[in-house]
């Protein structure tokens, strides 16, 4: 890991941003969750107290840089602390209102624009895709491989991807970087991107290009993480006529206040941007070139392809707005954006037996996988490649998110997150 001397000077520095860390935070649920909602009701001062020390062991572990955990208990704001540092090599202490890069939480909310166009009439969910992109409409799933050249053969599909498909990761597309060993040289070689931090294309022109290789299996046969919901994006993109950064300002970011939350940050919050750290062989290090070679300042450049499966990057506070939105059935400080009952489909297992159980945008908490994790039948949640988790628990009332950005990272944080919530919780 590091020197004695080093690991001596690290925890010093700790100490310093741990006294330095703040609990305000502007903003949030209601005009009243500006008064926070004293702990006491709503959680175990001494459960909370292992937040606390917990947080603090695994930044001066080094098994993370920093952290802001935030914690809402009906609408009110219950914990909200930062721990350690934003940047390891300047050692800037942590704050809570830093953005982070949110990666795949950007799914849940291309899913949440796309139900908007869907309670517009504008699709049915069980229509073919093609309906809309034609270029999905001759599909074919790869029966052989050539690992020497990437090269294929695939035959024609039974079944047409549909967009309910697109929202389950039941289509059959894989991801570039961390998808199959086939798929990831088959999507290389045809220069399709991860959607993080791409340059120098759109989003058009790429899914156009996906749409000629071929799919993993069947459509519908089983659960296959991919670039499903960057296919959703570009859906979005055609049925609104807007870009998808357009879209997303106008239909949810503006209407939620999400102020932070951005493809491309505005130059007067990229100082706001946390540093992107990489753990390699046990050790915390600055991250020059992640998955697949991204730069990690990518927030912090122009962006003209907007990934709706992992393109964000967003403050904490932000994206609790989004998950209290879902938790309200709808609607958020007098602004409706979705149907009660749409939320219910939304939260609704779509893809039966097969695992893990999934709806329109989120992982659930159903009774079939509820002796995995503490999390109350009916919850919903996610996280991004960088260590970052979320999600809502709607008999509870909470909503619960624990940001870092390490890429790589092994500190299993946000199962920790998860026991040490619900632990504390009265």
């Amino acid at each position: 890991m590091v020197s004695s001397p080093l690991r001596a000077t690290h925890r010093r520095l700790i100490a310093t941003a741990i006294a330095a860390m703040t609990c305000v935070l502007p903003q949030l649920i209601t005009a009243q969750s500006l008064t926070h909602a004293a702990s006491a009701t709503a959680f175990d001062a001494k459960g909370l107290a292992r937040i606390d020390s917990t947080m603090q062991r695994l930044v001066a572990d080094q098994r993370i840089p920093g952290a802001v955990v935030l914690l809402v208990r009906d609408g009110k704001v219950a914990y909200n602390k930062a721990f350690g540092f934003r940047d390891l090599g300047t050692k800037a202490p942590q704050q809570t209102t830093d953005i982070f890069r949110m990666a795949s939480q950007t799914k849940a909310i291309t899913s949440l624009a796309a139900m908007m166009l869907w309670e517009e009439g504008r699709f049915q969910l069980d229509d073919p895709v093609s309906l809309y992109l034609p270029e999905f409409k001759s599909m074919k799933v790869l029966t052989k491989f050539n690992a020497a050249d990437s090269s294929f053969e695939a035959r024609p599909t039974q079944r047409r991807i549909t967009i309910r498909q697109l929202f389950t990761h039941t289509s059959g597309l894989d991801y570039p970087s961390i998808g199959s060993e086939e798929f990831r040289a088959i999507y290389a070689k045809a220069g399709v991107p991860s959607g993080i931090g791409t340059d120098g294309a759109l989003l058009a022109d790429k899914i156009r290009v996906l749409a000629t290789l071929p799919l993993k299996h069947e459509p519908g046969e089983r659960f296959t993480y991919g670039l499903s919901v960057d296919v959703l994006g570009r859906l979005v993109e055609v049925l609104s006529g807007m870009p998808l950064d357009q879209y997303f300002r106008t239909r949810i970011f503006v209407p939620l206040k999400m102020n932070d939350t951005w493809f491309a940050l505005p130059a007067d919050k990229q100082s706001r941007l946390v540093a992107l750290h990489q753990e390699k062989d046990g050790q915390l290090t600055a991250s020059h070139t992640v998955n697949g070679g991204v730069d990690p300042d990518y927030p912090n450049r122009a962006v003209k392809y907007f990934s709706g499966g992992a393109g964000l990057s967003g403050s904490i506070a932000d994206y609790a707005r989004f998950l209290q939105l879902f938790l309200n059935g709808g609607e958020l400080d007098g602004v409706r954006l979705l149907s009660r009952k749409t939320v219910e489909l939304m939260l609704t297992s779509q893809i039966g037996a097969l695992q893990p159980s999934y709806g329109l945008g989120f992982a659930l908490e159903t009774p079939q996988n509820d002796f995995v994790t503490p999390l109350t039948v009916g919850s919903f949640s996610w996280g991004g490649a960088f260590a970052t988790t979320y999600w809502a628990d709607p008999k509870e009332h909470l909503v619960a998110l624990v940001y870092t950005n390490v890429y790589g990272s092994t500190a299993k944080l946000g199962d920790v997150f998860k026991t040490l919530v619900y632990s504390a919780m009265k």
